[in-house]
């Protein structure tokens, strides 16, 4: 079973506000298309915020950590996740792939210390009869906070370990993660010898960046890997593109 984040990077300009990369997520959805018809099953995809997400939440002040009571500021965020999760659900039913939404929103909750409750016997269930089910990073009722944002990032985590996921795959930006030479870094298994290289997003991102998804990825025991675009066929085919994470 196979976990994949399409960056929301990837799939949006993410400097410009909701401004989708249509080039890019078709792509995307042809890797993943063409995957599934040789023959690829239990695939659980998910998408970043990029331009729509991240923008919103900026605006609003809310974060992994800081939230809102305010329904309008709440709905924003979601709303404006939900008109890009449509946009990939589109362009994957238009290649024949039957995918189908699961909104964190409606599903997710954290406790008062942070820690969150994904239920994930409904991704479960619609693997098994088929459906290719697409989350998306969102904001989630927290207790105490009101509502928080969850990452892709965190849901492909908590969804890789309940799943128990075989791959975990993060489409993104660059051909993977980068050292102080820009030159890929093959493998990593420690986050200390590679903390100086990992910097943060130049975009607008409330969710932590390059650094944020190596220390998520090395506490998985799936094996990882980071990747670009161009080389998200070649993940899907079995192939450890980009940088492995072990």
């Amino acid at each position: 079973m196979i976990v994949l984040k399409l960056g929301g990077s990837v799939i949006t300009e993410k400097d410009r506000p909701e401004t989708l990369d249509g080039a890019a997520l078709e792509r995307a959805a042809d890797a993943v298309a063409a995957a599934i018809d040789a023959g690829l099953e239990d695939l659980v995809i998910v998408h970043g915020g990029g331009s729509f997400g991240h923008h919103n939440a900026s605006a609003h002040g809310v974060s992994t950590t800081d939230g809102t009571r305010d329904a309008s500021a709440a709905l924003d965020i979601h709303g404006a996740m939900k008109t890009l999760n449509q946009f990939v659900l589109g362009r994957l039913l238009e290649r024949g792939v039957d995918a189908v939404p699961v909104h964190p929103f409606s599903a997710a909750h954290r406790d008062r210390t942070g820690e969150l409750d994904l239920p994930t016997g409904q991704v479960e269930t619609m693997l098994g009869e088929g459906f290719v089910p697409v989350l998306h990073g969102d904001v989630i009722a927290h207790a105490s906070a009101g509502a928080t944002v969850i990452s892709g990032d965190e849901l492909v985590a908590a969804l890789a370990r309940d799943l128990e996921a075989d791959r975990v795959g993060l489409c993104s930006t660059v051909p993977g993660v980068l050292d102080g030479d820009d030159a890929v870094i093959d493998r990593i298994d420690d986050f200390e010898t590679v903390a100086d290289v990992l910097g943060a997003s130049d975009a607008t991102d409330v969710t932590g960046g390059m650094a944020g998804k190596v220390r998520t990825l090395l506490e998985l025991e799936a094996e990882a890997s980071i990747f670009g675009l161009e080389a998200l066929a070649s993940f899907l085919e079995g192939e450890n593109p980009g940088t492995t994470i072990d």
